[in-house]
């Protein structure tokens, strides 16, 4: 199809978990729910969804730091190529901003470079500094960010032998309210429980991971309305990572095969208590990209209703992350499925077709 062609997309348009609609038309790269006049015009069917929204990946980072520009590109059209057209980047020391300027590329929203306290993150990943410097870090990355900030809040303490917090609570308070006044919000690399409470009640947005969440901190987050991101595919890890370095730290071990085993409990209670869940799944470190689809699915497998899965990944994503879905006169980004995502997500991994702009790219 040209440039030029008016796309006519029919079946069932779901707009939102109650607005479904028939059809919609792409014109000049956005949506229209009016037919224009046009002789030119190609037909695309099927169930329709927004792009679908990936809050938790890093596009130019692998498992040993920044990559180049040409695997962020891979990194970036593998995320395409399965539906996921908007990305919260938690993190990366790579310049991607080149990717801005591509209109054939995903939208990214960075969240600068991670920031960890000295040797307690993985290396290569992090400004790696202490706590009196941490508020003049935290504004360094809000200035280069997209409006959000990552700090690792724990690691492991090889001095303990397991995970633990990284920052006193002043420092955070301090930090986060800086990032706050600059226009940030900040989230936070989280398994275990300890550091859980002292970030909540100093005012951060979201967490990472989440999965030291108990029966204290669950409410906490529900009455301040902080989001989790749980990126179950990456848990999923957990027991090989635990096996490997039980010789060494074997605390540490046996504390990330609980958490794993709780994992699902873990987020359904999350959900159940009224937090905010989002779906991401850390690739781009140790995992590959375009999994979000396989997320989904397992937020489903967690217990969390089919669509309150897919808003995590669609609707309700586009909305906690300012972005628009399939609303009058949007940038025009959206999958194309064969069958009814809502019967089963698992569909999400086989798109017939992802429009970018008012371009089908795949």
């Amino acid at each position: 199809m040209s440039e030029s062609t008016v796309l006519h997309i029919k079946g069932r348009v779901l707009v939102g978990p109650e607005d479904v609609r028939d059809e919609l038309w792409l014109v000049d790269g956005r949506i229209s729910y009016e037919r224009p006049a046009a002789r030119d015009v190609g037909t695309l069917s099927g169930w329709v969804l927004p792009g679908l929204v990936d809050a938790h990946c890093h596009v130019g980072l692998d498992a040993h730091g920044a990559v180049d520009d040409s695997t962020s590109e891979k990194q970036a059209l593998t995320e395409r190529e399965t539906g996921a057209l908007l990305l919260r980047d938690a993190g990366s020391p790579a310049d991607t901003r080149w990717i801005d300027d591509r209109e054939d590329l995903p939208k990214i929203i960075r969240a600068g470079r991670h920031i960890a306290r000295t040797r307690r993150y993985i290396r290569n990943y992090a400004h790696e500094i202490e706590p009196e410097d941490l508020v003049a870090y935290v504004a360094q990355e809000a200035r280069r960010g997209d409006g959000w900030v990552k700090l690792v809040g724990d690691w492991i303490d090889r001095g303990t032998g397991d995970l633990s917090a990284c920052w006193p609570r002043g420092a955070v308070e301090a930090a986060i309210a800086e990032a706050h006044r600059l226009g940030a919000r900040v989230t936070a690399h989280c398994f275990a429980e300890e550091s859980l409470a002292d970030l909540v009640e100093a005012g951060i947005d979201c967490i990472e991971h989440a999965t030291g969440l108990t029966e204290e901190t669950i409410p906490l987050f529900a009455e301040r309305g902080v989001a989790i991101v749980p990126t179950l595919v990456n848990i999923a890890t957990f027991p090989a990572l635990a096996d490997a370095g039980a010789g060494k730290f074997p605390q540490w071990a046996d504390h990330m095969r609980r958490l794993h085993a709780s994992r699902y409990d873990t987020v359904r209670a999350a959900y159940d208590a009224g937090i905010p869940v989002y779906a991401g799944t850390d690739a781009g470190g140790g995992l590959a990209h375009g999994l979000i689809g396989a997320e989904v699915a397992e937020l489903v497998t967690a217990g969390i209703p089919v669509d309150a899965a897919l808003s995590a990944a669609t609707w309700g994503a586009r909305q906690w992350l300012g972005r628009p879905g399939l609303t009058e006169g949007a940038p025009a980004d959206l999958v194309v499925y064969e069958t009814d995502p809502r019967d089963d997500v698992r569909v999400l991994t086989e798109p017939l077709h992802v429009v970018l702009r008012g371009r089908v790219v795949s």
